[in-house]
């Protein structure tokens, strides 16, 4: 491991769903800039899941990368998992400083341009691993946070947000991600914990790739052509630098941009590429910062 000074040195994250993925890539841009990384997900033995990664692969390259990389197996359908997973944190650092909600239970048929109806009902997995354990986490996150009066809890979410992509539940599971970040603001921001959603564009994770070269005709859609996505450390460097802005509770209960914050940040791609806003061709959030509510907040 190589030693680091950065921007996060001392600071503690726990990044879930992140054995490969976006997950993976915010653990290791956290990790660059010295944070302690909590690595959560399901997969620990190599092959025994259909793509590679496994959570104490990410947890090695949190640590090449000059952080502290603690891999730790957590399915996040299961609660008594997921508090164990936090009085470990609480045990071991004493803190927590950043929490990423980005466990998922993608279905293999998410692409296949099929009807709700047509489609089983198991589906209903990603709003258990995409919405619930979101909150799950973050409820035992806050009990760390608000001693301290300082953290961030960030949501993983898209432009499916507001605009259909693959389908119903994927864009329901979006939509309350937003939402649930917003609320969860107003209710932390009296301990000065930040609460925000992000949207990401087309991300290269593992799977994404398999998808582009299974079916070629999703490189002409808007959702998916690779002249508009991003690596996934993309993101990572964005939160990176949003825990490091001691001006963020100005963010507080907003949902944006990931390439616009980044814009703000002054923020590329891992290759320098600069990464384009759809906001015109997708879609805008509809959630602003708590600061700039009104009525109602």
């Amino acid at each position: 491991m190589t030693s680091s000074t950065g921007s996060l040195t001392g600071k503690v994250a726990v990044v879930t769903g992140a054995s490969r993925g976006i997950g993976k890539g915010i653990a290791l841009a956290l990790g660059a800039e010295g944070a302690t990384v909590y690595v959560t997900g399901r997969t620990v033995a190599p092959g025994s899941h259909p793509l590679p990664g496994t959570v104490g692969e990410t947890a090695e390259e949190v640590g090449r990368r000059g952080g502290e990389g603690v891999a730790v197996q957590v399915d996040h359908a299961d609660d008594e998992q997921v508090a164990a997973l936090f009085a470990r944190v609480e045990r071991e650092r004493g803190r927590l400083d950043i929490l990423v909600n980005n466990a998922f239970s993608l279905p293999e048929d998410l692409t296949e341009p099929r009807p709700f109806w047509e489609k089983p009902l198991s589906n209903w997995e990603m709003v258990d691993v995409g919405v619930r354990s979101n909150f799950v986490a973050a409820h035992h996150a806050a009990k760390l946070m608000t001693p301290r009066g300082s953290g961030l809890i960030v949501a993983v979410s898209g432009y499916v947000g507001v605009t259909y992509t693959y389908g119903v539940v994927f864009g329901t599971c979006k939509s309350a991600v937003d939402r649930m970040a917003r609320d969860m603001a107003i209710e932390l921001e009296p301990y000065s914990v930040a609460s925000l959603s992000l949207w990401q564009g087309l991300t290269f994770t593992e799977r994404a790739n398999r998808n582009l070269a299974r079916d070629p005709s999703m490189k002409e859609q808007t959702v998916t052509k690779p002249a508009v996505g991003c690596s996934p450390e993309f993101p990572g460097r964005v939160i990176a630098a949003l825990a490091a802005d001691p001006e963020i509770m100005r963010r507080s209960g907003g949902t944006f941009i990931t390439a616009e914050v980044a814009r703000d940040y002054g923020i590329t791609d891992i290759d320098g590429k600069v990464i384009p806003s759809l906001r015109a061709e997708r879609g805008s959030p509809l959630w602003d910062p708590i600061t700039k509510a009104g009525h109602g907040r």
